[in-house]
């Protein structure tokens, strides 16, 4: 394993909460119940937990770009 690729951590510490929200959101929109589990997702399956994460990973690149566009 590479090395930065040992612990899940946020790159900036303030924005946990920030990526912790996100996550929720996108989760309810895939209709995935984190709620359910305490916000704990390990007894949800991974296809479902893998369809969150690449969600969120459009969304981050989709705020980026209108970020350096320089539009909201």
């Amino acid at each position: 394993m590479a090395q930065g690729q040992r612990s899940n951590r946020a790159m900036v510490g303030q924005a946990r909460q920030a990526l912790d929200n996100l996550k929720f959101e996108i989760a309810s929109e895939l209709g995935v119940n984190y709620d359910a589990h305490g916000g704990y997702g390990g007894d949800i399956p991974s296809r479902q937990n893998g369809a969150v994460g690449g969600h969120m990973v459009r969304r981050m690149i989709e705020l980026a770009e209108h970020q350096l566009a320089g539009r909201p």
